[in-house]
């Protein structure tokens, strides 16, 4: 006896997709920028496995002036400085020395600021403050001609910060210059072309001339000297100036839709 089956239409139920209507829309768009603002940070502090160098600036600048320093103890131990210092009676190579001296100490400064900022950039912590934080703040959101702008505001900035180092720089060149001109004056002051025939007034004229032209020499080669020191000072900031920008501008570009 043949058996029939029928089967009556059977229809596989799907769970019901939640909509709009019965109240289990997606969370707020806010929420979810705050979910992802929240994983990038994440992100970012748990992404810190290898620690970079720090502070390679302040060391490179740390072992260029040992050398200036140990040219200048060699100098001293040949009796070199003192000559200087007892061949100009106007004591302006004394005062360029001191703008040199003031000089490196502003470069040291932004050396060590420089420094500091290229840190956060390599071992970047969300929470704490920096230019780079600080510049992602500012781009986040905004359209490409607005990161623009800001980026050449922050170029200029920065480049500006270190211009005074250059400023005193070029002073001591200019210091030097003075020096010969003063020192030309001296010399010049002590000849009298009337007594010229007679012996006993030589002398004295010409140890007035030696004494001038002392103070013309030695003024402008201690400011010509130091300019170059401290200009390659300069140009070290300079170049970590340009390593801050740039890293700057990529950091922001990296992370600003996060």
């Amino acid at each position: 006896m043949a058996v029939s089956v029928t089967t009556t239409g059977l229809e596989k139920s799907t769970p019901a997709q939640p909509s709009a209507r019965d109240g289990t829309s997606p969370a707020p768009e806010a929420d979810a920028r705050d979910a992802e603002r929240l994983a990038w940070l994440a992100n970012k502090l748990g992404s810190q496995g290898k620690t970079p160098y720090k502070f390679v600036l302040v060391l490179r600048f740390a072992l260029l002036n040992i050398v200036g320093f140990a040219l200048v103890g060699a100098a001293y131990t040949q009796g070199y400085v003192a000559l200087v210092l007892v061949s100009d009676r106007t004591y302006l190579s004394a005062v360029i020395a001191m703008v040199f001296l003031c000089g490196l100490g502003v470069c040291a400064v932004k050396v060590l600021s420089t420094s500091r900022e290229l840190n956060h950039i390599k071992s970047f912590d969300p929470l704490h403050p920096s230019k780079a934080s600080a510049y992602l703040a500012q781009i986040r959101g905004r359209s490409g001609d607005s990161r623009g702008i800001i980026a050449a505001a922050l170029r200029l900035k920065l480049s500006q910060r270190i211009a005074i180092v250059r400023h005193v720089a070029a002073s001591l060149v200019l210091l030097g210059l003075i020096g010969t001109v003063i020192g030309f004056i001296i010399a010049l002051s002590g000849v009298k072309p009337d007594q010229a025939a007679d012996v006993k007034a030589i002398t004295p004229m010409v140890s007035t001339l030696i004494a001038g032209m002392s103070t013309a020499l030695y003024t402008t080669l201690v400011g010509s000297v130091l300019n170059v020191w401290l200009m390659a000072n300069y140009h070290l900031l300079a170049g970590g100036t340009v390593k801050l920008i740039t890293g700057i501008l990529e950091f922001g570009e990296d992370n600003a839709a996060a």
